[in-house]
């Protein structure tokens, strides 16, 4: 995730009160809620209107459509447009959207109304943390972009549980309906706790675009987001599925759903974790190739061994299902703590996260079809970690065209981008500050 361009002000730049974030996190994540209503629905949807298994990777994939070509463009809209509009126009978007896909007769009218929430998706995601850095006071902000990195996994939890849950009691198109409500809740909030959007002197189209290309020109931010788009293809890929594997080993009831929550939820476990890592002086990139280890070695654990088998083993797959999830938060967060600071001088940092989100997006688009497609080729998910061991690999490998790291520093000691550390005392090399040299004087 990244900031915004220091050109984009809002109308009250006082207004940095500790209720505006946590409003725009809010938003993001009743977004997200989005993607993770429909694993729940899979076996209701498959029943209904006879969608095929790919067809259902398709669907977990085609949301993610719009942030693969749109990336950019929602950059250069937050720059011309606003912050705040944008958001709030996502959210309506996907409201509408969610309402025409509970009336679709078949797969095809659904995978068109997933495509429509796949942009208000990305209206949303892409200037949320940009906006949250701009409405932030600065003893709050480590805070707010870490709370951020956490939206995806809350969004699981509460998605899946609640998913499932209902689906005991209504169908998937009544869910869709309901979604379509809940996602229009943040909008009196975001209007009454985030400042308006303000146009600002240089805010025309050939400005914007011309920031964005100094951005885009540089090779980091491509870098990264190829990065993290081999965590989120894999990610996506197994926790999408997950309902469905369960019940493959003979779960029923709500428990597929319930178990599946509770793997995507602890993701946000890792993702508060980078932060304390990261001022403790680890580097992002460590931070990134030791995650992409540990989820291929949980990964392997969990699909190449057959648990179905063995007693209890159910519960013991559920376990190293949640350890992945959880290990793999820490790459959600490393990638945002490393994109707030590679956009150029004269570029634009909401750039930065509309190329980052456009190139991770592949992964989550991708992934999904790739899962289901081994699954169905080789008779069953015994398979899948080839594909989650190779993505993790492709990721460490990509990891060191990156260059030297910008990331942790010794005896984590952190500066920041003016040369001053964070608490700002400056200390000789005796190690003592400038008011203790004295009082040594």
């Amino acid at each position: 995730m990244a900031l915004p361009s220091p050109t984009t002000p809002l109308a009250d730049t006082t207004a940095t009160a500790d209720g505006a974030w946590p409003a725009v996190l809010i938003a993001g994540i009743a977004a997200a809620m989005h993607i993770w209503k429909l694993p729940a629905a899979l076996a209701g949807i498959q029943a209904d209107l006879g969608t095929s298994l790919v067809q259902a990777g398709l669907l977990l994939g085609i949301i993610q459509v719009a942030s693969v070509l749109g990336g950019l463009a929602t950059a250069v809209c937050g720059e011309m447009a606003g912050l705040r509009r944008l958001l709030i126009s996502g959210l309506v978007l996907l409201s509408a959207a969610s309402a025409l896909g509970a009336a679709a007769p078949g797969t095809e009218w659904l995978m068109a109304a997933r495509t429509l929430e796949g942009v208000g998706f990305l209206l949303a995601v892409v200037v949320a943390p940009a906006l949250i850095r701009k409405v932030t006071s600065p003893r709050r902000l480590h805070v707010a972009l870490a709370s951020w990195a956490t939206f995806q996994g809350t969004a699981t939890l509460i998605g899946l549980s609640a998913g499932a849950l209902f689906l005991q009691a209504a169908g998937w198109r009544e869910w869709w309906l309901v979604m379509a409500v809940l996602t229009l809740l943040p909008v009196p909030l975001l209007l009454r706790r985030v400042p308006k959007d303000r146009a600002f002197a240089d805010a025309g189209l050939r400005s914007a675009l011309r920031r964005v290309g100094r951005t885009v020109a540089t090779r980091r931010p491509w870098i990264i987001g190829a990065v993290f788009a081999c965590y989120t293809a894999q990610w996506m890929a197994v926790l999408g599925f997950l309902p469905s594997i369960y019940r493959s080993a003979g779960l029923d009831g709500p428990w597929p759903g319930i178990l599946s929550a509770i793997a995507g939820g602890v993701n946000a476990i890792g993702a508060l974790s980078a932060g304390p890592l990261i001022q403790r002086g680890l580097s992002e990139r460590k931070i990134i190739s030791w995650t992409f280890l540990s989820m291929s070695a949980a990964s392997v654990a969990t699909f190449a061994i057959g648990w179905e088998g063995i007693p209890n083993g159910i519960l013991v797959q559920a376990v190293l299902v949640a350890l992945f999830s959880a290990v793999g938060g820490l790459i959600p967060a490393a990638v945002t703590s490393y994109s707030v600071r590679i956009a150029p001088a004269d570029g634009s940092v909401t750039a930065v996260l509309g190329l980052t989100q456009q190139i991770f997006n592949v992964g989550n688009f991708v992934g999904p079809m790739m899962f289901a497609l081994l699954a169905s080729t080789t008779g069953g998910w015994g398979t899948t970690w080839w594909l989650t061991c190779g993505l993790s690999a492709a990721g460490m490998v990509l990891l060191v065209f990156l260059g030297r790291s910008d990331g942790g520093c010794a005896r984590g000691t952190r500066r920041s981008q003016s040369g001053f550390p964070p608490n700002g005392k400056i200390k000789c090399k005796a190690g003592h500050t400038i008011l203790e040299s004295r009082k040594r004087r």
